[in-house]
């Protein structure tokens, strides 16, 4: 595997561990409005307010919340949609809908301010996880505070109901333990100077890529997967097809691969290769007592057969396979039939009329796994075909398997859940609707770090695609990546400092985006950094200067704005200093680098403070074009100003001084 491919891999499978909560059961009753509006819930303040649900086609719809009563019709489809007028911070209220005899009364109703927080696991990582996590939860107790958790879901088409019950509650020690630790550290932060009622939405799957989180549309709009969209529409439309065209496009990967051996094609009845018997009970590949896959990480081929009669070939079936680690591509009779990223769970693929065939069925799977134990787990019968009439017939040959390593990771579908395109978009975000919100945080990032240079046109995408939905002007605060990994020795490029400066760049080009700086705070062991509660006293400034409009709070901290050459020094510009600059652990500040063109290699500068510039002496300096700052996974930044606030890692261009 490449070491980008295999990186980002390895980063995907570590952050894709689940911190969801459990599901809440929700209060039976006449279901006239869209979950979203339930007991406990909190509506946008200073906006209109959207209302919708679905009746009786035909039947109006009225809706009455404090001293506004309106009245919508239906459509054909029974969906209707009302809006009223703007409400100040309040509460609590009660909402009544009736369509003839129907009737919804929604209580405890509040008006504050609504934060959707989303990404991947580390704004999933619930309270539990955190620094002082015992004291954390026994002392949450804040009514004003309401608690959303989207359920996890991925779907290849945009979804308008959640998948599966959901409430609203307020903060105790019992609601919080599992929600989002950074959603809810920002908001009791928030809450000290913005006193108002909050609710916070989180909708985050671990692992998952940004082109999960946007709609199909806006990344059409973005140029350059109109193949991928086409088949994740497809899929919408016919799975089975799908998975086939899928199948057809994997093998020519696979055999268009930089020396791939002529004919290999192992997904095909019978062919030839160096297959060996795999242990009968399967299992993780590292455990067979194999020199070769003991520490192995990357492909490996299985292939098992089964025997049916005409009569049970002739029938409709659905291949069920036990758990897998991580991702399948998985073949019969030479067909693909479905592959899935989803660590450690079964998989289960409808199959084609007519694929199956009287006498002998062939079954072959390539297993990626990135990371830790992988391979096809047991028992053997596990793994077996159902048949339409309700019987099953396990897999009757033993398996073989095939290790493959190869220097590039295999494609992955469209409709892969955390890494596909749209599906999170679809199946979690679609259902919001056109929700009021007063702003969005967005942590995410790790996932995306192979590909770090296309971050920002992802990133834009997004942000542009929501506002789409939620409105024009909704703020978005930006957490950038922690640090994560040992330090580097010697200048190197990294992804994660690409798709950080693509965080700055995103956050500085609009007012509406602010960034919270986070590169000191990581942890070099660990990619889910403990101290959630900086980060939230972080996002809340942000929030206080993007969002509140509070000129004397600075966004974040030292933000460099530009470097200038003169005859023999390069200076880097700072603004947003409080006091001024400050360097800790040692008397000058480090981790500056000078670089020629680009792709050329950099260099470590000498530093110095010069009020609120940094002023770097090298002999490279009269030759450089860039300059950068903090640029690698796990980089130590020891630049602040005297509150204490970081200066971000950067990368600038390096000007002429005008007066040179």
């Amino acid at each position: 595997m490449n070491p980008h491919a295999t990186c980002f891999a390895r980063i995907l499978f570590a952050i894709a561990t689940s911190f969801a909560a459990p599901a809440i059961a929700q209060e039976s009753m006449t279901p006239l409005l869209h979950p979203l509006f339930q007991d406990h819930a909190v509506l946008q303040r200073d906006q209109p307010l959207t209302v919708w649900g679905h009746a009786a086609p035909g039947t109006p719809v009225t809706l009455t919340l404090a001293t506004q009563s309106v009245t919508a019709h239906p459509d054909a489809s029974g969906r209707w949609r009302a809006t009223l007028r703007p409400l100040s911070a309040g509460g609590p209220y009660e909402m009544t809908v009736r369509a003839g005899q129907a009737i919804q009364i929604v209580q405890d109703l509040q008006v504050g301010d609504v934060w959707l927080c989303s990404g991947q696991s580390n704004m999933e990582l619930p309270v539990w996880r955190v620094l002082n996590a015992d004291g954390e939860i026994a002392a949450a107790i804040q009514p004003q505070i309401r608690l959303f958790t989207v359920p996890k879901h991925a779907a290849t088409s945009p979804q308008a109901e959640f998948h599966g019950t959901v409430a609203w509650r307020s903060v105790t020690p019992e609601s919080v333990r599992d929600f989002s630790a950074a959603c809810f550290f920002f908001a009791r932060e928030l809450q000290k100077t913005v006193n108002v009622p909050m609710g916070l939405i989180q909708a985050a799957w671990g692992g998952s890529r940004i082109e999960a989180w946007s709609s199909a549309g806006a990344l059409r709009a973005q140029g350059g997967m109109d193949t991928s969209l086409d088949l994740l529409a497809l899929s919408a439309r016919d799975t089975v097809a799908a998975n086939a065209q899928w199948g057809r496009q994997w093998a020519q990967w696979w055999l268009s691969r930089p020396k791939a051996p002529p004919g290999d094609a192992p997904w095909q009845p019978g062919a030839r290769g160096d297959w060996h018997e795999a242990p009968a009970t399967l299992g993780a590949w590292e455990r067979w007592g194999v020199p070769a896959l003991a520490d192995y990480n990357g492909m490996v081929w299985y292939r098992s057969q089964v025997t049916l009669t005409a009569a049970q070939a002739a029938q409709g079936a659905t291949l069920e396979l036990g758990p897998v680690d991580e991702t399948d591509m998985t073949w019969v009779n030479g067909v693909g039939v479905g592959s899935q990223y989803a660590p450690g769970e079964p998989r289960s693929y409808p199959l084609p009329p007519g694929l199956l065939k009287a006498g002998t069925n062939h079954v072959v799977i390539n297993v990626l796994d990135t990371w830790a134990d992988g391979g096809l787990a047991g028992p053997a019968s596990a793994h077996a075909l159902r048949f339409d009439d309700g019987t099953r017939v396990v897999l009757d040959a033993g398996w073989q398997y095939r290790a493959a390593p190869d220097p590039d990771a295999p494609p992955l579908a469209p409709w892969h859940a955390a890494t596909g395109l749209s599906t999170l978009y679809n199946g979690m975000i679609a259902p919001l609707g056109h929700l009021g919100l007063r702003g969005v945080v967005w942590y995410q990032g790790e996932s995306n770090t192979a590909d770090g240079r296309a971050y920002a046109t992802r990133l834009r995408t997004l942000r542009d695609d929501w506002r789409s939905q939620f409105g024009a002007r909704t703020p978005l605060l930006i957490v950038q990546l922690a640090g994560y990994g040992q330090p580097p020795v010697a200048p190197v490029e990294s992804g994660w400092a690409e798709v950080r400066e693509a965080q700055r760049g995103v956050a500085a080009e609009d007012p509406q985006s602010g960034l919270a700086v986070a590169i000191d705070i990581g942890d070099a062991y660990d990619i889910h950094p403990p101290n959630k509660q900086e980060l939230g006293r972080r996002l809340a400034r942000l929030a206080r200067h993007v969002v509140q409009g509070e000129a004397g709070v600075p966004p974040s901290g030292p933000t460099a704005r530009a470097a200038t050459r003169t005859s023999s020094e390069v200076r880097v510009h700072f603004a947003g200093v409080s006091g001024a600059l400050v360097t800790t652990g040692a008397q000058r500040p480090f981790g500056f680098e000078l670089c020629a063109a680009e792709g050329s290699p950099c260099t470590y500068a000498d530093a110095d403070l010069d009020g609120h510039d940094v002023v770097l002496r090298h002999p490279a300096a009269q030759t450089s074009a860039r300059v950068r700052y903090c640029w690698a996974d796990g980089p130590v930044c020891t630049l602040r100003d005297r509150s204490g606030a970081a200066a971000g890692p950067f990368e600038l261009s390096i000007e002429e001084d005008p007066a040179r």
